[in-house]
Parts: C-alpha cells; structure tokens; sequence
C-alpha cells in the first residue's frame, strides 16, 4: 500500500560539498521518505545517511570523483536496477531505481551537453535510450522519475530563453524529445503545481545569476500512475547550484 510519501529530487554537485552546506539537517527539516540524489561525485558512503533512518542505494561512475546517483528511503527497496542497460552511460552512474509500494523511483542524471560536440553527441545518444527505459517501465507499473534532465522544456523554464536558443539544454529536439517522454503518459509535477508561473532549479555561477534569478528549469519530478502533488523548489535550500525539488504521492483512487 503505498499511502503518502513525500519525495524529494536533488543534484548535490559534489556530496562532500552539499554536506558543508548542510545536507544532512536540511533533510532532517524536511523529513523525506524518499530522496533522490544526482552528481554525487563520491563512492557509497551508506554510512551519511544511516543516522538519519535512510537505506542507500547507489550507482557511482566508474570515474572517481564524477556524476553519480544514489537514491535514500526510509523504507526498503526491493526490484532495484542499477543502470539503464547500456554500458557506455552506466559507466557514468546515470541511473538507479527501486521499487517501494508498488512504485518504481528511479533517480536520473542526464548528460550535459555544454560543453562540446563530443557532450552533445553523447547526451543525444542517451536520449532515445531513456525513453525505451522508460516505456518498459511504465509497461510493468507505477513510475516517479525525478532527477537532473540537463533539458529546459519551454520557454518559460529559461528566464533568457531567447538568446539560448542555440545552447544544449535548450535546443529544439531537445525539447521535442522532452516533449515525447511527457507524451508516453508522464506528469510534470512541478509544472503541473506552477501553472504559467516561471521557477528555476538551477542557477549558472556567474556573479549574480541567482540574486537575479536568471535560471533553468532542469530539474523535474515526473510521474504515471500515481496522484502528485504540491511540488515546488526549495529555491532558499542553497546546497548546490540546484535548487532541491519536493512533492507528495498519493495512489490513484485512493
């Protein structure tokens, strides 16, 4: 029986960085049954988040100190999958999932393609491989994909979008690819609570691009097959240049 679980999606940008910053009495605030974690940059450290009533699971790269992902629930997992399938993305530690309550939770880190031709074609090729991930799950149940897309879907998820549009994580079949995943059958839960309103998730370094809050909306929770709701960015959190992304599931009908 799945009940309510109040889950929460984050890139930590390096976890010894986010615990400086106070990673760890920051959930102890929030209390998630279920955390979600991207660019961990550091091998299993199970040992974090005992304290906190947390089992872990993770999927670090094979490159010491890069990308990464772990997912922590106050419950145990069962069904769990490290990687997506394909060898190339899951030496990078892009994706886990396991199942709790007859939902799959599944933490996801996308390729960046910023920083070059070779980036952006590797972040493209990921791309069809997650749909095909995903249609399979969604074919065996209940789904809650959060995680670091690196995609802004709309205009109005990039506060410059019009001098972006030539920029990976804005690019057209970028967003037509969002577009599609969306299609498959999956809620944009933070868009959903937003309505038309404008929120970011993360902020680029340069001076003063969060005290204006000149953003990207790269961070999601999307789910199938289960109510949720009341998701928003915890844009004062500060433990990365990611904002942490929250909401409640509830199953459908109940």
């Amino acid at each position: 029986m799945l009940g309510r679980v109040h889950v929460v999606t984050l890139n930590l940008n390096g976890l010894r960085s986010a615990l400086k910053k106070g990673l760890l009495t920051w959930l102890e605030q929030q209390q998630p049954d279920i955390v979600l974690l991207q660019e961990v940059r550091a091998p299993p450290m199970p040992e974090v988040f005992g304290p906190l009533g947390y089992c872990s699971l993770w999927h670090p790269a094979t490159k010491a100190g890069y990308s990464g992902v772990a997912l922590l629930s106050k419950e145990a997992l069962e069904d769990v999958v490290v990687g997506i399938g394909d060898a190339l993305i899951d030496d990078e530690g892009r994706l886990i999932s396991g199942v709790r309550g007859g939902v799959r939770y599944a933490s996801l880190y996308l390729p960046s393609g910023s920083s070059g031709e070779v980036r952006q074609d590797f972040k493209d090729r990921s791309l069809p491989l997650l749909t095909a991930w995903v249609q399979e799950q969604l074919a065996r149940g209940p789904l809650l994909l959060g995680g670091d897309f690196n995609v802004a879907h709309r205009e109005i998820d990039i506060r410059n979008w019009r001098s972006n549009q030539r920029s990976s994580g804005f690019l057209p079949h970028e967003r037509a690819w969002m577009t599609g995943l969306l299609d498959l059958g999956l809620r944009d839960g933070h868009r959903h609570s937003l309505g038309d309103l404008p929120a970011y998730t993360w902020w680029s370094n340069r001076a003063g691009a969060y005290a204006n809050d000149v953003g990207w909306r790269i961070d999601y929770l999307l789910a199938a097959g289960v109510q949720l709701s009341s998701v928003q960015a915890h844009r004062e959190a500060r433990l990365s240049d990611h904002a942490p992304l929250s909401g409640r599931l509830q199953a459908i009908g109940r």
